[in-house]
Formats: structure tokens, sequence, C-alpha cells
């Protein structure tokens, strides 16, 4: 694995920060699934994490608070495949959807005006479509 996990824009997370552990999976499969830790638990604190600015840590915060231990942990769970690498792989690139969401900001709208020129060219349509059907009436 690498020495640390690339968020976006420059975010790394060091590999210290975070902490793995295996347990054995739940569910169908058998006999496989009796002996072997494949389920992966990916652990991060994100209150004591360094790559982060107290900025970014606030809308992280914020936008995953229902998500969050009270210590500021969040905890991903992934047990997908039978493979506890591929595991590994999943729960960190859940955790890098989670905080690239999080750190989303849209971008202001700015409201725009409808030209002048514009309204005035709707309306000489709409005056010159008139005519046109009144021409077409024929007067008893």
């Amino acid at each position: 694995m690498k020495d640390e996990i690339v968020i976006k824009n420059g975010i790394l997370i060091p590999a210290h920060e975070v902490i793995f552990t295996a347990s054995r999976a739940g569910g169908p499969g058998g006999q496989h699934v009796n002996k072997t830790s494949t389920r992966i638990t990916l652990r991060w604190n994100i209150t004591t994490t360094h790559a982060l600015s107290e900025e970014q840590k606030a809308l992280i915060m914020i936008a995953l608070a229902s998500e969050l231990t009270t210590e500021g942990d969040i905890i991903i769970h992934n047990s997908a495949s039978r493979s506890q690498q591929q595991n590994k792989k999943n729960a960190i690139d859940v955790l890098r959807n989670k905080i690239k969401r999080a750190l989303y900001v849209p971008k202001k709208r700015t409201a725009t005006k409808i030209p002048k020129q514009a309204k005035e060219k709707r309306l000489q349509q709409k005056k010159q479509h008139s005519l046109i059907k009144k021409m077409r009436k024929v007067d008893p």
C-alpha cells in the first residue's frame, strides 16, 4: 500500500493516521468465511489529522456528523469481496468519496437579467403573430 491516501487537490492522508483492522465477514460463503478474516474496518480520526486545515475539518465534521463517533472518528466497514486487499482498496475509495463530497462547496449562482433588446424583440414577434391571426378572421 502507498504511504498516503490521495484525496484531491493536494490533500493527502498519511498512512500512519489510518487504522485498518481485519475481521471475519458474515453472510454466505461457506467454510471460506468461517476461517478467513477478509472484512476490513477503516478508522480515521478527523479531529487529530494533520492532512486538513481547520476549515476543512469543520466542513467535514458538519457534513459527516451522523457518521462520526463522539471522538471524531469515521469508521468504514467493507466486506464486499472475498479478498482482504480488495476490501481495503474499496474502503479507501469509500473514504475518499465521502471526504470529496463533504469538502465540495457549490458555486454561487449569479442572477442574470434579460436584456431590454431581447424583451422588445419578443414583444414585436408577439404583435406580428397577433396581426397575422387578425388578418385571417372573416368579419360578418
